[in-house]
């Protein structure tokens, strides 16, 4: 039996490409900082984005990406305190947001009410997304 002399690596689709993903990522941004917080059109927008990502990854096998390098040990000083914020707002929720003692959550609905922040937080949270269903 003969080896092929090269490896063919099949292509990747179109729409995983960044010039594809990056503009439509923008466009539910737009979309999504226009919509009150926590409102039905914002929650279905939110699931069926999420949803579609989701489905768009499972379904499609892609080429896995070479393994991650080990944490560096100063990574544990970014994770330190991102473990102490998730246990404070976990007991404030626990506890009830009040005035005296608001969640984190609580506190960040003023930056939340601009319509640039929200667009470019959720743009951060769909480009985030991608990057865990695609690994």
């Amino acid at each position: 039996m003969e080896r092929p002399s090269e490896l063919v690596v099949p292509a990747e689709p179109v729409w995983v490409r960044s010039a594809v993903l990056v503009p439509a990522f923008v466009l539910v941004s737009l979309v999504a900082g226009s919509l009150p917080s926590f409102s039905l059109s914002a929650n279905l927008l939110v699931l069926c984005t999420g949803g579609l990502l989701f489905w768009l990854g499972v379904s499609t096998p892609m080429q896995r990406p070479r393994p991650l390098p080990r944490l560096p040990a100063a990574a544990v000083w970014w994770i330190v305190p991102f473990g102490l914020l998730t246990v404070v707002e976990a007991v404030t929720f626990l506890l009830g947001s009040t005035e005296a003692n608001p969640t984190l959550s609580r506190l960040a609905d003023p930056v939340l009410e601009r319509y640039l922040a929200r667009s470019a937080l959720f743009f951060g949270w769909t480009t985030a997304f991608w990057g865990l269903v695609k690994r």
